[in-house]
């Protein structure tokens, strides 16, 4: 971020940060976005983290569309829930690869073909449509609608048509017709490329396994990795010029959007003392990690998207994080995440295959 971006935000917030931070790894990125009143989370941060894939492989910055995943994937999240008669998840939130199987099978677009806005609208708000469609599925099931063909499914795509937009099947962009397969392709970016990792002892490590969290309505298989090896990934990948989409915990005390940061106080440190000084951390181990997964004080929150690295005043290492939901803070919309937190409260991570260190990628029968 640059110097005046942040002490704009800062002035606007009359306040002074406890944290110094100073960046020493920028990756690029395109600029930060605000998902308003949706549970898109997962679509803002993984078509953010591909926005940073092109401009990486030597294409030039563009806007991508979020919300064309979201209109991608709920007809599919819909049918899933009837299939398993209700048995699952249904609702707006979902996990990168969710995003992939949309770039897979429809391709991407850029923001200017598919805003998501219709009817004049300038933000996003997606309450009335998540509780029309829970609606519709649920009936759905009450009712046996499915025993009378696909009606039901015909009422989900006219309903996101009204709130998000028909998709578009052909575009112009630049000067150029694509579709958004071929848009995709000329962007390079091929979604089989792209892994998640996870670190949980409760299955075995070097292993797939289908996490155990509500948003994973798909059933995608996560790589297991000791905990040490995916904080190797992490560091690999961003030093190396790569960016990583984050789902991790939110609801923490040491997590505050306000004040621009993400630590792991210590249990002697009270709310009051906090973001009053540079706090020590908790230590964390893979038990530990864990713990708090299994008891539940780990929870899959949010998505977002880690550019780079940073150090505090201390000399600390901080990861540079891209939130969506808007600039309103002391970084412009930047968090820095500690290493502690980063360990302890993240549900995993997705990467390009080729930002594991090669022993990692080894281990992992990954070509």
């Amino acid at each position: 971020m640059s110097f005046p971006l942040m002490m704009a935000a800062q002035q606007s917030l009359n306040t002074e940060p406890i944290y110094k931070f100073t960046n020493t790894k920028e990756n690029a990125i395109v600029g930060v976005d605000n998902q308003c009143q949706t549970g898109t989370c997962w679509s803002f941060a993984t078509t953010s983290f591909i926005e940073s894939e092109i401009i990486r492989k030597g294409g030039k910055a563009v806007d991508l569309s979020e919300m064309v995943n979201a209109r991608i994937i709920y007809p599919k999240k819909a049918d899933s829930y009837v299939r398993y008669q209700g048995k699952q998840q249904f609702g707006p939130g979902g996990l990168s690869h969710d995003v992939m199987i949309a770039v897979q099978e429809y391709g991407l677009v850029p923001e200017s073909v598919f805003s998501g806005f219709v009817n004049g609208q300038t933000e996003y708000n997606h309450k009335a449509l998540d509780a029309t469609l829970e609606a519709v599925v649920k009936a759905t099931i009450d009712s046996k609608l499915n025993e009378s063909g696909n009606d039901w499914k015909n009422g989900v795509e006219g309903i996101l048509d009204g709130a998000i937009g028909k998709l578009p099947t052909e575009f112009e962009f630049d000067g150029k017709k694509y579709t958004p397969v071929s848009f995709r392709d000329a962007m390079k970016i091929n979604p089989v490329d792209y892994v998640s990792l996870t670190s949980f002892s409760h299955h075995p490590f070097y292993s797939q396994f289908v996490l155990e969290v509500p948003d994973n309505w798909a059933k995608g298989s996560f790589y297991n990795l000791p905990l040490d090896e995916l904080q190797q990934v992490m560091d690999n990948a961003i030093d190396n010029g790569y960016t990583v989409a984050w789902d991790a915990d939110v609801s923490e005390r040491g997590f505050s959007f306000k004040h621009g940061a993400a630590v792991l106080p210590t249990d002697e440190i009270t709310k009051e003392e906090l973001w009053t000084r540079v706090v020590p951390e908790k230590s964390v181990d893979q038990a530990a990690r864990q713990k708090e997964f299994d008891n539940f004080k780990t929870t899959d929150d949010h998505l977002m998207h880690i550019t780079g690295k940073a150090k505090d005043q201390n000399g600390t290492i901080y990861y540079m994080m891209k939130n969506s939901w808007g600039t309103g803070n002391l970084y412009g919309g930047y968090q820095y995440v500690s290493k502690n937190y980063f360990q302890m409260k993240t549900i995993s991570i997705m990467v390009h295959k080729d930002a594991l260190p090669k022993e990692i990628k080894k281990k992992l029968g990954i070509a």
